[in-house]
């Protein structure tokens, strides 16, 4: 099986970078025969075409990068496998797509809202985003690595550590965290709550309004704000500094960190929607917050990233959940279970560690991808 992979190649700290190269790394680990192209490098690829001759181009992105992940591989004559996430309405190239012989989806969230805007359901398999177990992995507060982070922070030794991570804060469900931290002020143990955010005009806007809350809520000398780049070296790390990681996203089409905070053996706090249903198990490896309201949506306004003119309207017919507000009270109830009791902590943290290496390590997800193809296509 000779496989060519298209995504942000060389990869970027990104989540769709960090997807695309673990399918990579865990492919070459098991003996397949692999190359990685940026999605976007029209001549490379070609080039690869005509020499590599790939039984199979997978592509990893959403569903607007149609153009580069299947019509440029088409064009060649190449076998395109997209490997999607989840980015709001799937308002084109829906003909294309249903044409395919396969479909990759991150989670069965991800395929049942494809299959909602009118997917065939029949040719989408699930392949869950990898986890690197071996960089992942618990480690002592004591590790000078990590000791050097919770200082940088501002987070001192005897205070627990809550942790969030995201593009911003608000959109992993910080604000939710907040809310129900002020439910609990007084009834546990000092902590600190920090949230690390990637550097971009829509995140300082969206810090300022979370720090505004915070400060409304009386939290503002305990919730921390950083934002910068960081690479992939760090954030196990970061993860291995906190006490339990809290991500009760608005919408998330995997959960990337919430895996690889388990496989650090950290409990979670997520939200009972989405692809945490998947990835996460209530009551064992996290808690999972109730939903207590949908967003929903009667039209959106779609652009050339979606394949249409700037400002074109599309009217839905029933209105669509476009995300998710997780239960401040749930949040409030599983905060005060794991910070008040580090024996639960370390049972739910050693727990979400086994599951994540049964079922989400990079090499366990390459070959499940192996078994697909040969299975779905026919390829060896």
């Amino acid at each position: 099986m000779k496989v060519l992979l298209l995504y942000d190649y060389p990869p970027s700290p990104g989540g769709l970078a960090t997807q695309g190269d673990l399918l990579y790394q865990g492919l070459r680990e098991i003996g397949v025969d692999a190359k990685a192209v940026n999605f976007e490098a029209a001549q490379e690829k070609e080039w690869y075409y005509r020499w590599y001759k790939p039984d199979i181009v997978l592509g990893v992105g959403f569903w607007g990068h149609a153009p580069h992940l299947v019509f440029h591989p088409q064009k060649f004559g190449m076998q395109p496998v997209p490997w999607l996430v989840v980015d709001g309405y799937l308002a084109n190239y829906l003909e294309v797509l249903n044409k395919l012989p396969l479909l990759l989806t991150t989670s069965n969230w991800v395929k049942d809202v494809y299959v909602r805007d009118g997917l065939k359901p029949d040719n989408i398999e699930v392949l869950p985003v990898g986890c690197d177990t071996d960089s992942f992995l618990p480690r002592d507060k004591s590790d000078p690595m990590v000791a050097s982070v919770r200082e940088s922070l501002g987070v001192r030794d005897h205070e627990l550590m809550i942790l969030t991570i995201g593009g911003d804060a608000a959109s992993k469900g910080a604000q939710e965290v907040m809310q129900a931290l002020a439910l609990i002020e007084g009834k546990v143990p000092e902590y600190k709550y920090v949230c690390k955010v990637w550097p971009q005009p829509r995140t300082d806007q969206q810090n300022l309004a979370d720090m505004q809350m915070a400060g409304s809520l009386g939290l503002e000398k305990r919730v921390i704000y950083t934002t910068g780049k960081m690479s992939r070296n760090y954030i196990p790390f970061l993860i291995s500094a906190c006490d339990v990681y809290a991500a009760p996203s608005r919408l998330e089409g995997f959960g990337m960190p919430q895996v690889e905070a388990g496989a650090c053996g950290k409990p979670v706090i997520g939200i009972k929607a989405m692809a945490m249903l998947d990835t996460l198990v209530h009551g064992k490896t996290a808690f999972l917050a109730g939903v207590a309201q949908e967003i929903r949506l009667r039209e959106t306004i779609l652009g050339q990233d979606q394949g249409y003119e700037d400002g074109h309207r599309v009217v839905f017919k029933r209105p669509r959940t476009a995300d998710y507000r997780a239960s401040i009270h749930d949040i409030a109830d599983a905060l005060m279970k794991l910070l008040n009791d580090e024996a639960l902590r370390n049972k739910m943290g050693q727990a979400g560690r086994q599951r994540v290496v049964e079922n989400y390590d990079y090499r366990t997800v390459a070959k499940k991808f192996v078994e697909i193809i040969t299975r779905r296509l026919g390829v060896k």
